[in-house]
């Protein structure tokens, strides 16, 4: 399951065009890598909800990451707690041996009813390991537009804490990213990780040519039973 953060804050621009925008580029590129996994996805804002089950349909993955945007959920903040227990929701009945969350955000939870080190430890008790990733520089990034056009500064904080516990927790790993190229790489990391072992079953179609040559030596060997008992036989042996 992939959780991503649609929060205001993922507007921010330290990313370009967006830290949004630019998670959704990595997850794609993420989902075009990954072999007959069963991928799902939640958005999360001041609330979280399951946009797309798990599936192998990865061209309705890549539509379902197409649509989303930042009024798919009204509900203002970051509830990254209520994240991590539709992931768990949506992972608990599944009997497959590796259940993976990757879940990303800007890591200061300010919403939601669940505490999210809580969420972790339930998603932990179901076998779910957790990657957690941090997105964004701290300090002043841009965000939005003046009058005249010019970039709006703004002072962004970000709580790496509880998303290091959540991996520790999880037994996954902890990963931070302040641009794109950073971001790209920490996918790639975990595509690496996370590659499971794919059994096939092969059949090799063959054709046998044994039979014409045998057919060739038999013809072959009638002719010289026929030749041996006719007067060709005897003028060799004059």
């Amino acid at each position: 399951m992939i959780a991503l953060d649609i929060s205001q804050s993922m507007m921010i621009e330290d990313f370009t065009p967006n830290r949004l925008e630019a998670a959704k580029e990595v997850a794609r590129n993420f989902i075009k890598g990954r072999v007959q996994d069963r991928i799902g996805l939640v958005v999360f804002a001041g609330d979280a909800f399951s946009l797309s089950p798990l599936t192998t349909d990865y061209e309705l993955l890549r539509s379902y990451l197409d649509d989303i945007s930042f009024e798919m959920i009204e509900a203002k903040g970051t509830a990254i707690g209520s994240a991590m227990a539709v992931v768990t929701n949506r992972m608990s009945e599944s009997e497959t041996k590796s259940k993976v969350c990757i879940l990303l955000s800007d890591g200061e939870n300010t919403s939601g009813n669940i505490d999210p080190i809580t969420a972790a430890e339930l998603a932990s008790a179901y076998g779910i390991k957790i990657y957690t990733i941090v997105v964004g520089k701290e300090g002043m990034v841009p965000y939005g537009k003046d009058f005249f056009g010019r970039p709006q500064m703004i002072e962004n904080t970000i709580d790496e804490t509880t998303m290091r516990k959540m991996a520790d927790i999880g037994g996954g790993q902890f990963f931070r990213a302040t641009d794109n190229q950073a971001l790209e790489q920490v996918f790639a990391r975990i595509n690496k990780y996370e590659k499971a072992e794919i059994k096939e079953t092969r059949f090799k179609d063959t054709s046998d040519y044994y039979v014409i040559y045998l057919q060739w030596a038999m013809a072959l060997f009638l002719l010289w039973l026929l030749l041996k008992s006719t007067f060709i036989s005897n003028v060799l042996q004059d």
